[in-house]
């Protein structure tokens, strides 16, 4: 595992982390305006661009689709969980279900590898979502969902449009929020003003203090850990030697999700790159140079960087947690609610990561196509998390690798 994590870290490969992006402007803990999974920076990320064909013999527009009367899988979302549920129910149903994708975006953005791109060590990828959609043989609704009526089956799309369901799948997502006052706060995206700025002052040596961190709750830590290691490597690359680097974590150990063995080689390696680690320390707020912590003193450090807070995407008529969250089973069903189901950032499940979500996402479709007369024992959710932070998807994996054209650049998944 040390070696893994070692290798991995030393290329400067990504990780899923932060799915999104904030808008700037707002206050500490306000609500982005836009709909979850879209937003202004989150629409024009620094991607490796790539064209999806579509698939004429799978076309279907969503008027067509609205006189198909086969039973209908509707997926709110347009993220990995969305697109690996729409290949999962392909693949298990076939014909048997028509399936619908409704998303505020018209894009696919593939970056679990988002913290190496403002290092310039990644970039993320693109795709057009309604192209890909039709190749997977779906319907596309650009849209996102308001309000759904368990009841009557059907959701009310943000563009007013009443959509008809059998079975409903909501991927979609969870906002993120601003969590450390006075903190640059990492989104996923780079943007010239906010992090993007950090690394290119720890590179010209005009910063040589820098502390990392994130807040309590459900999130994903690795990325916490990776912005560091990433700093360091720049930091080595650019010949600066005495600069100090730190990681303040609410974790108990570093990727405590992983178990003690994978927590102490974290802490490991993090040692061997010269980074000091702070664990269950939870960050308040970052003034005059000071970052003030509980329990425990408050740390100085030249500047402050956060990971975002998460919250879930509610949905009028979706029983949430109180943070927004959406309770699923083992199958990924949404408790107390007939024939819907979540899968990824907008379940109440702890981790975020794109891999569980892919996990997530297949066992609310084989639940799905078991319901709608397949042969198939559903399984039930068990999460693996992955340190290295690749999307294992089972079917999104070979099926974006099938679309990269000879020569392009994509992270392994």
């Amino acid at each position: 595992m040390q070696e893994q994590l070692s290798t991995y870290f030393n290329q400067g490969i990504g990780c899923p982390g932060a799915q999104g992006a904030g808008l700037p402007g707002l206050a500490i803990g306000e609500k982005p305006q836009a709909a979850c999974g879209a937003s202004p920076m989150d629409r024009a990320p620094r991607v490796l661009s790539l064209e999806c064909v579509p698939d004429n013999g799978h076309r279907r527009d969503h008027e067509r689709a609205s006189n198909d009367r086969r039973p209908r899988a509707l997926i709110a979302g347009g993220g990995v969980a969305a697109v690996e549920a729409a290949l999962a129910l392909r693949d298990l149903a076939g014909d048997r279900l028509e399936v619908v994708l409704c998303s505020p975006r018209a894009d696919f953005v593939y970056r679990p590898f988002a913290v190496g791109e403002p290092y310039a060590a990644a970039e993320n990828l693109r795709c057009d979502l309604p192209s890909l959609a039709a190749r997977i043989g779906a319907a596309f609704h650009l849209a996102g969902v308001f309000s759904v009526d368990p009841g009557a089956k059907h959701v009310v799309a943000r563009d007013g449009e009443s959509i008809r369901y059998d079975h409903l799948v909501v991927a979609s997502g969870a906002r993120m929020l601003w969590a450390v006052p006075g903190a640059v706060t990492f989104w996923g995206v780079a943007d010239e003003g906010g992090f993007g700025g950090v690394v290119r002052r720890l590179r010209s040596g005009t910063l040589r203090d820098v502390v990392f961190t994130m807040p309590s709750g459900r999130g994903w830590g690795p990325p916490l850990y990776e912005l560091a290691l990433l700093a360091s490597a720049v930091l080595e690359k650019s010949g600066i030697e005495d600069a100090r680097l730190t990681v303040v974590t609410p974790e108990d150990t570093p990727l405590e999700h992983f178990g003690r063995a994978a927590g102490e080689q974290m802490v490991e390696l993090l040692a061997e790159r010269d980074i000091d680690v702070l664990a269950g320390r939870h960050p308040i707020a970052y003034e005059d140079g000071v970052l003030n912590l509980t329990p425990g003193e408050p740390i100085e450090a030249s500047e402050a960087v956060s990971l975002p807070r998460l919250e879930g995407c509610r949905i009028d008529g979706l029983p949430t947690d109180p943070d927004g969250f959406l309770p699923i089973d083992e199958h990924g069903r949404l408790a107390g609610v007939e024939d819907v189901y979540a899968a990824g950032d907008v379940t109440a499940f702890p981790v975020k990561q794109a891999g569980i979500a892919t996990q997530q996402a297949d066992v609310a479709a084989e639940a799905i196509a078991a319901a709608v007369g397949c042969e198939i024992a559903p399984a039930p959710f068990e999460s693996a998390p992955r340190a290295d932070g690749k999307i294992a998807g089972r079917y999104l994996t070979p099926f974006l690798a099938e679309l990269i054209e000879p020569g392009a650049v994509m992270m392994p998944g």
